[in-house]
């Protein structure tokens, strides 16, 4: 069983379930629900305790002869983080961060329940809904009452709980459209600057390697295709890209700008050095003024790799767009409209590519590719900052990840090895070196081959 990633992604991911503490706007409780969900008759959230008898889904041991293995709600109370995200709200770091913001206690603060527990209007609860319960079962699955008898009866088909109000996870665009409610934010709820200085965690995600690093309540290989996880990475990359654009898009037009949660956060909070001794100004500032503040690319650098393997043409044109958002958002104060402009064209090319990565076949071969072509880019990926970098790190990590349980490669304990180092690279944001990290990616590179 490998430990090692694990070690040094959580503290990189500063807890899985702590990365969404966002901005409802409204001090009331009974506030609309902060993103779209099928609306039913009896569309009422339950909470998780309907889910919790030892015949449905709180089973101690896995079930063998059911479709489920029915330990669903066992193994979330007991190991995956989200069932904690509630009690997160109450520890001394929480806390402070809402003297700081002013918002009275997390606990109690829409801003951060809107993400650390589910978080509806006071029509949608049913009795016996707890908001102390966390991020649970129908944060992700929908307000069960319209479906919770019926999906329990024999031969009853998935299709018909999503008519029902269920939200189809099995679905990768929606299931990473989802996850990114939090994870990135929407229009209701996000982190914004004003929350990172408060000393809340900036938002990072990467669907696969975000998915293994819960505990799995759902039958692996997932519907039976080995390859699954790499599909799951192409279409969260895509939507994660496209969810991202939409975000800077809204804020160009918002209220506030600009809004320093789009740039990278290390080219200003790092360690301070010698002019000698800085990579950055060796580097140079190629496509910016010496001082501007760079957008931060993290969400389209290993993006790109992915688009120019799977479609060359449509990777020219998510270029171009790239280019002119990257030339407008490292201006000195670049026009917001065009900015929201550029963002919003950019954003429907990443639209365009979810349906055909969804669509696309993937094997070892194009797995290891895809390794290959990342790799490679290591250079060129980590002088674009910490996150870009992290991303690289986790795709490589993801990829191998199927690569290695599927094809079994002769070397596989040499890659992860070499992967492993990357999150060594990643540990500390202010002290990030780009020469370091374009060296371990070369090592990468030699191993998974060229």
């Amino acid at each position: 069983m490998r430990t090692q990633p694990l070690a040094v992604v959580i503290p990189l991911l500063m807890l899985v379930a702590m990365s969404a503490a966002q901005n409802a706007g409204s001090s009331s409780m009974t506030a609309p629900p902060p993103y779209d969900q099928k609306a039913v008759a009896a569309g009422k959230y339950n909470g998780p305790g309907g889910c919790a008898a030892s015949s449905c889904h709180g089973s101690v041991q896995p079930k063998t002869t059911t479709r489920i293995f029915q330990n669903e709600y066992t193994i979330w109370i007991a190991q995956d983080k989200h069932a904690k995200a509630f009690a997160v709200l109450s520890k001394p770091v929480s806390e402070r961060i809402g003297r700081i913001l002013n918002i009275g206690a997390p606990s109690k603060a829409p801003k951060c329940l809107a993400c650390h527990s589910l978080y509806v209007s006071a029509e949608q609860q049913a009795q016996t809904f707890e908001p102390a319960d966390g991020v649970s079962c129908e944060n992700c699955h929908g307000p069960a009452s319209g479906w919770l008898g019926p999906h329990t009866t024999k031969d009853w088909p998935h299709e018909k709980s999503v008519q029902l109000g269920m939200y189809d996870t099995r679905n990768l665009e929606k299931r990473s459209a989802k996850c990114l409610t939090c994870h990135l934010g929407t229009a209701d709820k996000f982190v914004d600057h004003e929350m990172i200085a408060a000393g809340h965690p900036d938002l990072t995600f990467e669907l696969g390697l975000f998915t293994s690093v819960m505990p799995a309540h759902w039958k692996m290989p997932e519907q039976g295709n080995p390859w699954r996880e790499v599909q799951a990475w192409g279409v969260g990359q895509a939507v994660q890209l496209r969810e991202s654009l939409n975000r800077l898009a809204r804020r160009a037009s918002g209220p506030v700008w600009p809004e320093y949660a789009e740039i990278d956060c290390s080219a200003c909070h790092h360690s301070l050095t010698r002019p000698e001794d800085s990579w950055r100004q060796e580097r140079g500032y190629t496509g910016r003024r010496p001082g501007n503040t760079p957008w931060n690319e993290s969400r389209v650098v290993v993006f790109r790799d992915l688009a120019a393997e799977i479609s060359p043409n449509a990777a020219k044109q998510l270029n171009d767009e790239v280019s002119q958002l990257a030339t407008l958002m490292n201006q000195l104060n670049g026009n917001r409209e065009q900015i929201a402009a550029s963002a919003t064209r950019t954003s429907a090319l990443a639209d365009q590519l979810v349906k055909q990565l969804d669509a696309q076949g993937y094997d070892s071969a194009l797995t290891l590719r895809l390794m290959r072509r990342v790799a490679r880019d290591g250079a060129a990926i980590s002088i674009e900052g910490e996150r870009s970098a992290e991303q690289a790190a986790m795709t490589l990590d993801s990829l191998f990840r199927a690569y290695n349980q599927n094809a079994k490669p002769a070397n596989g304990a040499e890659i992860r090895t070499a992967i492993d180092g990357l999150f060594a690279q990643l540990q500390d944001l202010s002290a990030y070196a780009a020469p370091r990290f374009a060296a371990q990616m070369q090592r990468v590179s030699d191993v998974v081959g060229r």
